[in-house]
């Protein structure tokens, strides 16, 4: 048990957190349906490579899929916003808004 988790302590990221959050059926239904729909955008792009499309047309579909994924941020950090951020501010636990704030400084490079 203690070599598990000298392992697992080996193998953390830094920059990945150990924090998780429940999430009901329908918010991960709602999140999968909008990553489906990017991931049938971006097979839709290799499809247009694979069959010699126009650079112009294929630069329209990267632009969807960017938008598309930045939509799916924002519906994201609105949840965190709305549900961890504000339960940690009522628990007292500030370092929260610091870890928000390095979370939009990372977004909006």
């Amino acid at each position: 048990m203690e070599e598990k988790l000298e392992m697992a302590e080996e193998m953390h990221c830094e920059h990945c957190s150990h924090r998780k959050k429940e999430r009901s059926e329908q918010e991960i239904k709602k999140m999968m349906n909008r990553l489906k729909r990017i991931e049938g955008q971006i097979r839709g792009i290799e499809n247009m490579l694979e069959k010699d499309a126009y650079c112009p047309d294929i630069l329209i579909q990267v632009s969807a899929v960017n938008a598309a994924l930045n939509s799916f941020n924002k519906c994201l950090l609105a949840e965190h916003i709305r549900t961890c951020v504000a339960t940690d501010i009522r628990e007292g636990k500030d370092e929260s808004i610091d870890e928000l704030v390095t979370v939009l400084q990372k977004l909006m490079k």
